[in-house]
């Protein structure tokens, strides 16, 4: 049941990204923030011999727009399958893993197995916006 609701508020937060309908806008409250933002990779050599798996147990693959973030951010509502968007990039990016503790106000792109546009990445200060499902709503 979990899952499905999960689920279904990726298809409404999709919905909101396309359409833009002030209805659905309603349904979630909207914060700013300015972050460190890096990228990583699901290799070995970046993690742990399961480097595909997420803090919350997510298999991650190739393709999939998630992030980790620190752990202080997880304090200001970015928890698990939080939606974000960030600044420069497309589509909406769900909050799928924890970054070790000495991090603090960044977030890590993933991007799949791609080394090297990781590294073209690097490290950029910029703005995301996350979204909290209004109490209402839940």
């Amino acid at each position: 049941m979990i899952r499905t609701i999960q689920i279904g508020m990726v298809l409404m937060l999709i919905s909101l990204t396309l359409s833009g309908c002030a209805e659905e806008k309603e349904k979630w409250s909207w914060n700013s923030m300015d972050v460190t933002a890096t990228a990583y990779n699901s290799l070995a050599s970046q993690t742990n011999a399961l480097a595909n798996v997420a803090a919350w147990g997510d298999t991650l693959r190739p393709g999939m727009k998630c992030i980790a973030v620190s752990r202080d951010l997880l304090k200001k509502g970015l928890t698990y399958n939080t939606p974000v968007i960030i600044e420069g990039f497309e589509g909406v990016y769900l909050v799928k893993d924890k970054m070790h503790k000495r991090w603090e106000n960044r977030i890590d792109i993933y991007m799949g197995l791609d080394v090297e546009k990781a590294r073209e990445w690097g490290r950029k200060k910029l703005t995301i916006q996350y979204g909290i499902l209004n109490e209402d709503q839940k």
